[in-house]
């Protein structure tokens, strides 16, 4: 009896040791929390012709496929106009920067503005100003690294782009936002969407406009595309930019066309201004741009005034934004649209923004629409008396109400005659500003393949037990299991060993 119950005891330790080393491990293992280490952050400032935007990027730190899964949760708008028109006062940069970057340091917490990144990307206006002037476009650029040195973020230089970046920056931004790279699961993971189309993107800027999308055959246009890898996967886009055909850069053409067509009048007529609306401008404001310098009459005078008078023809400024065209180099080719430049069928959907989306809301059209319908907004629009205007824009800024319909005929001849758009393609055209609370710009897609680069960080673990006591905890019950089995095999033997005794005497008692 008192042996049966040390045994038992010894037993119920055994198994009630082994069960909770189980159960610990189990717990420890099955219940650990993965922590994010954590948010990153990236500043993109969009220096463009016509302005410059700050945008403020956030992503997880431990990224997706080698690349953040980036949001954008700030915008502002830089007061004033673009970089390059700082060439001959550089340092009156950091005033207008320094509004939008002191709201920035606000909204990114302070123990992470060192490891904060800030690109400075320039477009091109820039590019214009290098080909001008590259002293004055190098000091723009020095003027802002000094700025920038005064910061508390990490500056990682600022850059004049080239225009198929630019383009294939929109491309990525467009089909980023529309979810074409990545989608959540039903159970909430980031998983690339299934034999999911891509969307063409068209970009309007100042003084450039771009087009970028994935061929039909991308291998048969190999040397017109870019390799652009995101999220894992490999994707041969098809872009182009067009110099000087920018909204701003195209408006100086035809008003130096106009101005030469008038014999070099003091009074020009403009059939794409509203009737009755007058305006003076000097020679330098449209002839004064590397775009328009072929068109500079021999007796220019950059202060000279020119009055132009808007008479609101519609045919007759379509017939003039064509003349903006050379249709003739190409000589007929199907896969070279104007000024004999390769490019392929335009493909699929495609999303325009920009100066695209600004002139036509004008118009007040959204989203998707027919060709017929955008016509028939357009001639109406650019009927208009310029007192009617002011009463049609839901925003009346003269500068851009006077243009409006100059933009929506040149909208009208790039798309149609330019990227050959026809009535059955041209509703596959969405004019989209943003998507969710993102712009749709080039410096999202910019933001995204820089953080190709940026390395992630490892992921944190949280255990149930602090790894200490879960370690003392498995060497105590694991001892204490062992002592039982020794303590049960004690038993075993010594229980044996008393059996044994009674046989052994009996065989050795004399008769």
């Amino acid at each position: 009896m008192l042996t049966r119950t040390p045994s038992v005891v010894a037993q119920v330790f055994l198994l009630l040791s082994i069960v909770l080393v189980i159960a610990i491990a189990v717990i420890q293992i099955n219940q650990q929390q993965v922590l994010s280490p954590g948010l990153k952050y990236g500043i993109v400032l969009d220096a463009g012709s016509s302005r410059t935007t700050v945008y403020v990027y956030e992503w997880p730190a431990e990224k997706e496929n080698n690349t953040g899964v980036v949001s954008q949760t700030f915008k502002c708008n830089v007061k004033g106009p673009g970089i390059s028109s700082y060439g001959s006062s550089p340092g009156a940069l950091a005033k207008p920067l320094d509004d939008c970057l002191n709201k920035v340091k606000e909204r990114i917490p302070v123990h992470l503005h060192k490891n904060t990144s800030v690109y400075l990307g320039a477009t091109a206006g820039m590019r214009l100003l290098r080909l001008q002037n590259e002293s004055a476009a190098n000091e723009v650029l020095a003027s802002i690294q000094s700025y920038f040195r005064a910061q508390p973020f990490e500056f990682r230089g600022a850059q004049i782009i080239t225009g198929p970046e630019e383009g294939v920056y929109g491309w990525i931004t467009a089909n980023y936002l529309m979810g074409n790279f990545l989608e959540r699961n039903l159970w909430r993971t980031w998983v690339h969407p299934y034999r999911k189309e891509t969307t063409g993107a068209l970009d309007l800027g100042g003084a450039s406009t771009q087009i970028s999308f994935i061929p039909e055959d991308p291998e048969k246009h190999l040397n017109s595309t870019l390799q652009v890898k995101l999220y894992g996967y490999n994707y041969n886009v098809y872009t182009h930019s067009y110099q000087c055909y920018g909204r701003d850069e195209a408006e100086k053409r035809l008003l130096a066309l106009l101005h030469q067509k008038s014999k070099a009048s003091a009074n020009v007529d403009n059939p794409c201004y509203p009737q009755n609306y007058n305006t003076a401008l000097m020679m330098k404001d449209f002839f004064g741009s590397l775009c328009t310098q072929s068109l500079r009459p021999a007796n220019y005078y950059p202060n000279q005034l020119v009055n132009f008078h808007g008479t609101g023809d519609p045919g007759l400024c379509q017939e003039m934004v064509s003349l903006l065209f050379n249709l003739t180099a190409c000589r007929d080719r199907e896969d070279c649209p104007f000024n004999g430049i390769h490019q392929p069928k335009v493909k699929g959907n495609f999303v325009a923004f920009s100066g695209f989306y600004y002139t036509i809301n004008a118009l007040n059209l959204s989203g998707q629409f027919s060709l017929d319908d955008f016509n028939s907004s357009m001639w109406f629009f650019c009927s208009q008396t310029w007192a009617q205007l002011q009463f049609m824009l839901p925003k009346f800024e003269e500068k851009y109400a006077r243009s409006y319909c100059f933009s929506a005929n040149f909208i009208y001849y790039l798309l149609v005659h330019g990227y050959n758009f026809n009535a059955e393609t041209w509703p596959q055209i969405h004019f989209q500003k943003e998507v969710g609370n993102s712009s749709i710009a080039w410096s999202l897609g910019y933001m995204l393949s820089l953080t190709n680069m940026i390395p992630a960080e490892g992921k944190l673990i949280q255990l149930p037990l602090k790894p200490s006591l879960f370690a003392g905890l498995l060497v105590f019950l694991t001892a204490t299991a062992l002592l039982c089995l020794l303590f049960l095999v004690y038993l075993c033997v010594v229980s044996h060993q008393r059996k044994d005794v009674p046989r052994v005497q009996h065989v050795f008692i004399p008769e």
